[in-house]
């Protein structure tokens, strides 16, 4: 059996992906906080197609029980994909520390320290392959959300470490950067549509991109040129948008 790891598994992306990775023949795990309540979903895969999927507990903020949450994993995983986010709210995050201690923790912190441990196995074991679901909002500070983009920024230059470190390990290490998704986070917000994803098409890409060792995705493409616009924009005048 060769599993993959879905951590953060019960976002729209991580149920997308886990889809896409089972109908090509792997198994499963599916890991999050009270992942019980996936059990239907998890049904539906294996009945599908015939793949195995289990559901792990799994505390991205609770650091002390990394080590353990991954040896308890039987088989270890050909890969893993960190589909772990959390947009939070600027406005409180700017007043209440504890709002932006979750939004960095959530989307950085706690990434890293499972990722870490994850990544000595792989490096020992000389294979699998890392996918971290960043986001372009950590290309450029913007005040609607700075917060949350400064954490995928911290998110997105770890990523790049470790696809440094593991090269020689024959470790892939992908970065995926989606812009407008239109999932349970983004609800409510009037997306333009030209630039917004479906979590099954940013699921196709990341399936896609992994299997080519690509080291960097943005989903939809658009977005790679977006972002390479909004970085140029000159300082001077950036400050003065609102983006």
């Amino acid at each position: 059996m060769n599993y993959v790891l879905i951590v953060g598994a019960k976002s729209d992306i991580a149920k997308a992906t886990a889809r896409e990775y089972a109908r090509h023949g792997y198994d499963l795990y599916l890991a999050g906080r009270n992942i019980g309540e996936l059990q239907e979903f998890a049904n539906d895969i294996t009945f599908r197609t015939e793949r195995t999927v289990k559901l792990v507990d799994l505390d991205i903020l609770d650091y002390e029980s990394h080590p353990a949450f991954y040896e308890q994993l039987e088989q270890k995983p050909v890969g893993v994909i960190s589909a772990v986010g959390y947009l939070g709210d600027q406005q409180k995050a700017q007043s209440d520390f504890c709002e932006a201690r979750k939004i960095i923790d959530t989307n950085y912190t706690g990434v890293v320290s499972l990722l870490d441990i994850i990544a000595n196995d792989f490096q020992q074991r000389k294979s699998g392959f890392i996918v971290g679901i960043s986001s372009v909002a950590g290309d450029r500070g913007r005040k609607s959300n700075y917060t949350y983009g400064s954490s995928k920024a911290a998110l997105t230059a770890y990523l790049s470490g470790l696809r440094n470190r593991l090269h020689d390990s024959e470790v892939i290490v992908c970065t995926v950067k989606p812009g407008f998704v239109a999932t349970k986070m983004t609800a409510g917000m009037d997306l333009p549509k030209r630039l917004t994803a479906q979590p099954e098409e940013v699921a196709k890409s990341i399936y896609k991109a992994q299997q080519n060792g690509k080291s960097v995705l943005y989903s939809k493409w658009i977005w790679k040129w977006v972002m390479l616009v909004i970085r140029n924009i000159p300082e001077f005048q950036f400050k003065k948008m609102s983006i």
